[in-house]
């Protein structure tokens, strides 16, 4: 089974050697790695060189963005980049970061979950952060069901049927409830445990804060699925000012009539969708 991978690099010098050589231990091995430099003023950019110069699969693509690490829309357009430069002869295609660590057998595992379900839509393990005493713990704040933005793997049927990923925040979210209109599945794996070598957001910038809200106006969510959606974020980070500014980003986006990710009839079925797990959980 033949894949891609495209890596989203920003000033990455302390990890991304060990998220390339991870790469390079797989045991099914990827048929080209695409390592997009964006913007780095480090030394990411000699590593790459390094990396690139030994294996001829890989292959590095500077870009020149903001220097500001914005969630969503910098590391989409820094993947689409990369993307562009590919073919379609692929089974599956890889959006990784540039500071992860993936047990060996990966992305045979993956291949393995992909072969055995032909409804496999996006696939991904479980991210595992050290804590102050050096223990790697699991940190997966949202629903089990959910594939983690940093290591999302996306069969080439789905991709095409999602039209790739949208140039917003929460990309990673739409990408999985668009998968689901289109008849796909979300498949995770527990058995897959990866190291995530930065903690989550611990790099996204202030001006970020309202995004989030953003991002659900944008996926038609509605003001009540919102509201509990925002809700549930600050309950699970425990940090009130997440609800505040979650809602405040959602009725900044109404108030300026910003562009929906999603066409009217896949908001129905989004909307749909998340009533039917709220009252799951409840019931």
């Amino acid at each position: 089974m033949n894949y891609y991978i495209v890596i989203c690099a920003h000033n990455e010098e302390s990890y991304i050697a060990d998220t390339l050589n991870a790469v390079l231990s797989q045991t099914l091995q990827p048929k080209r790695v695409l390592v997009v430099n964006d913007n780095s003023t480090d030394k990411t950019e000699i590593i790459i060189d390094e990396f690139v110069s030994l294996n001829n699969y890989i292959i590095k693509v500077n870009r020149s963005s903001s220097t500001l690490h914005m969630p969503g829309a910098k590391v989409v357009e820094a993947f689409n980049e990369g993307f562009a430069l590919l073919d379609d002869q692929y089974d599956f295609i890889v959006k990784l970061d540039a500071d992860i660590i993936l047990p060996e057998n990966y992305f045979e595992k993956i291949s393995e979950l992909i072969i055995s379900d032909p409804k496999a839509g996006i696939l991904g393990g479980f991210a595992y952060e050290q804590d102050t005493k050096g223990i790697w713990k699991l940190n997966h704040p949202m629903n089990k069901d959910h594939v983690r933005g940093a290591f999302k793997s996306y069969t080439k049927e789905c991709f095409n049927a999602i039209g790739g990923l949208k140039n917003s925040i929460g990309w990673d979210t739409v990408d999985e409830l668009l998968a689901q209109y289109n008849d796909f599945k979300v498949i995770t794996d527990d058995s897959l445990k990866i190291k995530h070598l930065r903690p989550l957001g611990a790099s996204y910038n202030k001006q970020a804060r309202y995004l989030q809200g953003e991002a659900m106006y944008r996926m038609r969510y509605g003001y009540w699925i919102s509201l509990i959606a925002s809700l549930k974020i600050a309950l699970k980070r425990k940090k009130t000012i997440l609800f505040i500014d979650t809602i405040k980003g959602y009725n900044k986006a109404k108030k300026k009539n910003l562009p929906f990710l999603v066409s009217q009839k896949e908001g129905e079925f989004i909307r749909k969708l998340r009533w039917q797990n709220i009252f799951k959980k409840l019931f």
